[in-house]
Order: C-alpha cells, then sequence, then structure tokens
C-alpha cells in the first residue's frame, strides 16, 4: 500500500479523533455546569435535604464522567488499531 494513502488515513483520523474528544469533554462539562447548578438550586430550595442532594448529585457526576472515558477508549481504537487502513487495503486489492 502507499504510504501517501496510509498517512491520509492517519491524519484524516487523528483529526476525526480530536474533534470527538472535544465534543466530549465539551459534553461532560456542560453536564457538570447542569448538575452543580441543580445541586446548589436543590440546597436553596430544602436546606435540610444537603446529604441526600449530595450524594445523588455524585452518584450522577460520576456517571457523566464515564462518558468521556468510554469515548477515550474507542479514540484510541481508532489511533492505535485503526480499522480504516485494514478497508483500504482490502479495498485496494493488495
Amino acid at each position: 500500500m502507499d504510504p501517501a494513502i496510509v498517512s491520509e488515513i492517519m491524519s484524516a483520523t487523528a483529526i476525526g479523533v480530536g474533534i470527538i474528544l472535544a465534543a466530549a469533554g465539551l459534553g461532560s462539562a456542560l453536564g457538570w455546569g447542569m448538575i452543580c447548578s441543580k445541586f446548589i438550586e436543590g440546597i436553596a430550595r430544602q436546606p435540610e435535604m444537603r446529604a441526600q442532594l449530595t450524594g445523588q448529585m455524585l452518584f450522577t457526576g460520576g456517571l457523566m464522567e464515564a462518558f468521556p472515558m468510554i469515548v477515550l477508549g474507542i479514540s484510541m481504537w481508532f489511533i492505535f488499531a485503526n480499522p480504516f487502513i485494514g478497508a483500504a487495503k482490502s479495498a485496494i486489492g493488495g
């Protein structure tokens, strides 16, 4: 396979992975902002619920942090075991 084709596939994959990771980070940051704002709003409405709201906020925040880690794992798969190179080899015939 021509090195120029491999280079083009790898550079396009790197750009795509960068965009995907940026979107995941932005989504996680926005999610954390919404979770924390609702937590503070809940405490302002009912201060006696602070302990219960804290536990729920941390649980929901943990779920929010799982999403970027899953996206990071998928992105690393695209970088290190790029499936597009194998597809290009089979399409070219060699």
